[in-house]
């Protein structure tokens, strides 16, 4: 299980953008940088910079997944046919802690990671509790009952903040099928994305 090292909301400041599009963001207060130096404008960033930045925001998204496990997804996705951007996305999306966070069942991708980690959560009717597992289209992910009456998952579906997207199909208010593999533009990122600069990064 891969553990959160710093305070999420750091990496909205850090940004200077509201990554998960929560309205609790302190970007919403405030748009500089955290620290003493915050406040200085910012100079020209080079292409690294760039590509480093969009690497940061796009792992800090997906609840800081480790930068091995990142890697090791790029690398699977350089090797699929195709665009590596758009295979790096589909497999991230595939993520089982993801999934369950599309489907509202958890306000924040952290939260959902816990849910799956503490079992709460089924795959084609089997307790799963692995967040890095890929689902795959036609699979089922459903709520334990348990989880059902939790005031965490009950907050989540009343979220009016995002929508479930096409490529999740509700089925009832605690199941899903994941019906397809999303491209870039059907996620719906409350920040815009770049992985074609973090195609560059990792093969520089």
């Amino acid at each position: 299980m891969s553990k959160r090292s710093s305070a999420k909301y750091k990496l909205d400041r850090r940004m200077g953008e509201n990554i998960w599009g929560r309205p609790k963001s302190p970007v919403n207060k405030r748009e500089y940088g955290p620290g003493q130096h915050g406040q200085r404008r910012k100079g020209k960033m080079s292409d690294f910079g760039l590509q480093l930045r969009a690497k940061q925001k796009l792992k800090g998204y997906y609840g800081d997944v480790t930068e091995k496990q990142f890697r090791k997804t790029y690398d699977e996705a350089a090797r699929m046919k195709g665009d590596t951007s758009q295979n790096l996305i589909g497999l991230l999306e595939q993520r089982l802690d993801m999934i369950v966070y599309r489907a509202k069942f958890a306000p924040t991708i952290f939260a959902a990671r816990q849910l799956v980690n503490h079992g709460h959560v089924k795959v084609n009717g089997e307790k799963c509790n692995i967040g890095s597992r890929r689902i795959k289209p036609g699979e089922t992910v459903e709520l334990g009952g348990k989880a059902q009456e939790m005031a965490l998952v009950m907050e989540a579906q009343s979220l009016a903040e995002r929508d479930i997207p096409d490529y999740v199909a509700p089925d009832g208010a605690s199941k899903i099928t994941f019906t397809r593999v999303p491209t870039l533009d059907e996620v719906p990122y409350p920040v815009k994305m770049e992985p074609n600069l973090v195609v560059e990064f990792y093969s520089r």
